[in-house]
Formats: C-alpha cells, sequence, structure tokens
C-alpha cells in the first residue's frame, strides 16, 4: 500500500470517528432530554418557569436561552470595534514590525487563559468596579458576565482576523498605492473586501465561544433562574444552570437540565450554520 492510499485511510478512519463521536453526543442529548419533553412538551422551549419543589415540579428553558443570548450578544457587540481596530493595527499598519510581533503573541497568550482565570479576575476586580457604578446587584449582572465574555473573545477575534487580514495579497496593496490611494483607501477597497469573508468567519467563531462559556459567566451574571428583566440585571445562562445544578439533580430536574445542553447544542449549530451561508452569499 502507497504513502497516498495510507494517508487516504488514516484521513477517512479520522473523519468517521469524528461523525461517530458527534453522533454519539446528539443520542445521548436527545435520549436524556425525552423525559423532559414527554412532561412538558415543546412548551418547555417557551415556558419561563424553574420549580425543582418535589411534587410540583415545573421546568422551563427560557430564562437560560434568553440569558445566553442577550449576554452573549452584548459582549459580541462590546468585543467589535476593540479586536477590529486591533486586528488592523496588527495586520496592516504595522505589520511586520517588533511591535506587532510582540502584540501578536500577547494577543495570543490572552486566548489561550483559561476562562476560569478570567472568570476570577471578573469576580475581584470587574465586580467590585460594577458596585462603585450601581451596576447590577451586587455587581452582579448580565452586562458585568457580557463585559467580561468580550474580555475573553477580544483576543480570539483579533488574532483570528489579524489572520485573514495578514493574507490579503501585497501586489493588490501596491497596486491601489501606485494609484494614488492613501492607507485608509486601500483598508477600505481592498483589505476588507478581500478579507470580509474570513473576518465574519472568526467573529462567529467567537460568538460560538460565548455561547458555551460557563466559569466566567456562572461567577458573574448573579444565577437567578429568570428572564433578565434588564441589561443590568441578572440572569442565567444555559451553561452555567448546567453547570450550577447538575451536580444535585436527578429524576425530571436531571433531564430538564439535558434538555437544555441539547437546546445549547442546536443554537450553537445554527449560529454556525448561518454563518456560513452568510460567508457563502458574500463570496
Amino acid at each position: 500500500m502507497n504513502s497516498d492510499k495510507i494517508t487516504k485511510l488514516v484521513l477517512s478512519l479520522g473523519s468517521f470517528i469524528l461523525i461517530i463521536v458527534a453522533a454519539g453526543m446528539v443520542y445521548s442529548l436527545v435520549v436524556g432530554s425525552i423525559p423532559a419533553f414527554k412532561t412538558f412538551g415543546f412548551q418547555f422551549i417557551f415556558s419561563n418557569n424553574w420549580d425543582p419543589t418535589s411534587g410540583k415540579e415545573n421546568y422551563g428553558a427560557l430564562p437560560f436561552i434568553a440569558g445566553t443570548l442577550i449576554s452573549s450578544i452584548l459582549a459580541l457587540l462590546i468585543s467589535l470595534p476593540l479586536s477590529f481596530s486591533t486586528s488592523l493595527f496588527l495586520g496592516e499598519y504595522f505589520k511586520g514590525t517588533r511591535v506587532a510581533r510582540i502584540l501578536s503573541t500577547l494577543v495570543d497568550l490572552l486566548a489561550g487563559i483559561p476562562s476560569i482565570v478570567y472568570g476570577l479576575w471578573g469576580f475581584y476586580v470587574l465586580r467590585p468596579l460594577m458596585i462603585e457604578l450601581g451596576i447590577g446587584s451586587q455587581g452582579f449582572g448580565v452586562f458585568t458576565a457580557s463585559v467580561i465574555l468580550a474580555i475573553m473573545i477580544i483576543p480570539y477575534a483579533t488574532s483570528l482576523s489579524n489572520e485573514i487580514i495578514s493574507m490579503v495579497p501585497n501586489d493588490l496593496k501596491e497596486a491601489a498605492y501606485s494609484l494614488g490611494a492613501t492607507r485608509l483607501e486601500v483598508i477600505q477597497t481592498v483589505t476588507i473586501p478581500n478579507a470580509h469573508s474570513g473576518i465574519i468567519a472568526g467573529y462567529i467563531l467567537s460568538f460560538g465561544r460565548a455561547l458555551g462559556e460557563t466559569m466566567a459567566v456562572t461567577m458573574l451574571i448573579g444565577n437567578s433562574n429568570k428572564v433578565p428583566d434588564s441589561l443590568f440585571g441578572t440572569g442565567n445562562s444555559m451553561a452555567s444552570v448546567i453547570a450550577n445544578q447538575f451536580g444535585e439533580a436527578d429524576g425530571l430536574k436531571l433531564s430538564a437540565l439535558i434538555a437544555i445542553g441539547l437546546l445549547l447544542f442546536v443554537i450553537t449549530a445554527l449560529v454556525n450554520a448561518l454563518g456560513k451561508l452568510i460567508i457563502k452569499k458574500m463570496q
């Protein structure tokens, strides 16, 4: 058997294993969530009740879906101007300089920091600041969680966008400069049009990371099982309610938590599919 056939076999085997693992995850989530959906139907998705009282159990996923989407979207909006401007700084204005190399290394380092470290920083630094500003209940809330999420995804989005911007061919830029274009005009007419699909993909991946973030959000969002009444109110995310309550759950409550995990999986898959569709339309 030649090397090409061996390579093809290894790649095919790896792809097959990946499909089996993904199918197994979906199967276990579906099977585990069946009792919850049998009891509450699809109203489970739209109900805001979460009552674990024995004999009066009533569970709904809406508070956690709302908390997840609000905090993640707000984090993405906060991170957009900072990460995009930093990626332009690294990939366009100071490309190849020592400053850019040092800052790129720092960005990559920040992107690799575990989320629990961000959560601890947020709890002991960001939360007291929010208390001083009178934001949230005792510094907790959706806005506080969104800020720490934004700080987490800024280096991730910056690193991805920087790589894409750096890949724009220099010949195109030099052609624009030869026609008298300024640096800003080159960015507007050459760099961004050629890199926009990759940049959008980077932000979609960053949004996906924010959707599934657990520990940092758990430490700061307030962990109240209700739909947030404002951006500064407390709430809960899908990942954080699972992290907080899964260890002590059994029976119907355990099934409800697994169902929330299934919904998070579906939402993340839909976001990724929508992102790919947008990128395909813009290419």
